[in-house]
């Protein structure tokens, strides 16, 4: 009986374990660059590939930039808003199409945490635009209702600036007493950059071939 009771415990830990397991990102990162420091986010494509392209596609037309973060609430969310209202510059027609699509819900298993980006969205769940979140703090009561679709890789002491800014509170909404803008943007592919850094461990290394070999001829055959 004992070890039949050990043998279920370890399948319930494992099975724990496998739930609890973090997506693979993809090796596309995106950066922001705001008035308080740069934040980087990579993407879930395997849990919301719908979303992901969508948000991708804004930021490769430049849709988010000159755009700001509307909401910060300590401990729970910093959120960007709709490019659509929120950016201070106008948008070409390519942007404008792109931002007014609404994105069918990708709602998942993984679990709102600090770092996380999770979708906005009205009452209908197939709502979604622009405007998304990236946790502050845990919030489970957010779990299986707004579509996560990636976290943040780095600048997490960026955020813990917005966090630190005066605030006012207009009906649910906490929102920060100065602009938070997002100046500009980029992306950059992870893999990519590792093939250039081992392009350049291979030209250092066949250059230094090359001189050895160099070095040998002029020994060996003066």
């Amino acid at each position: 009986m004992k070890i039949f009771c050990w043998v279920c415990l370890v399948f319930v830990v494992i099975s724990v374990g496998a739930l609890a397991e973090e997506p693979q990102l993809s090796s596309a990162r995106v950066v922001f660059q705001t008035n308080y420091g740069d934040i980087e986010f990579g993407f879930y494509p395997s849990v919301a590939p719908k979303t992901v392209d969508h948000i991708f596609k804004l930021v490769r037309l430049g849709c988010y930039n000159t755009n700001h973060f509307f909401r910060v609430d300590k401990g729970f969310v910093a959120q960007v808003a709709d490019v659509a209202g929120g950016r201070s510059a106008p948008m070409n027609e390519e942007q404008r199409r792109e931002a007014e699509k609404t994105i069918v819900g990708e709602f998942s298993d993984v679990k709102h945490v600090r770092g996380i980006l999770s979708m906005g969205r009205y009452s209908d769940p197939d709502s979604a635009q622009s405007s998304f979140s990236m946790l502050l703090g845990d919030a489970p009561h957010l779990d299986g209702q707004y579509a996560i679709f990636g976290k943040v890789t780095k600048g997490d002491e960026t955020l813990r600036k917005l966090e630190e800014l005066p605030t006012r509170r207009e009906g649910i909404f906490v929102m920060p007493m100065e602009r938070i803008t997002i100046h500009s943007s980029y992306y950059y592919d992870t893999e990519m950059e590792s093939c250039e850094k081992e392009r350049g461990i291979l030209k250092r290394r066949l250059a230094a071939s090359a001189v050895e070999v160099e070095r040998q001829r002029m020994k060996c055959f003066p």
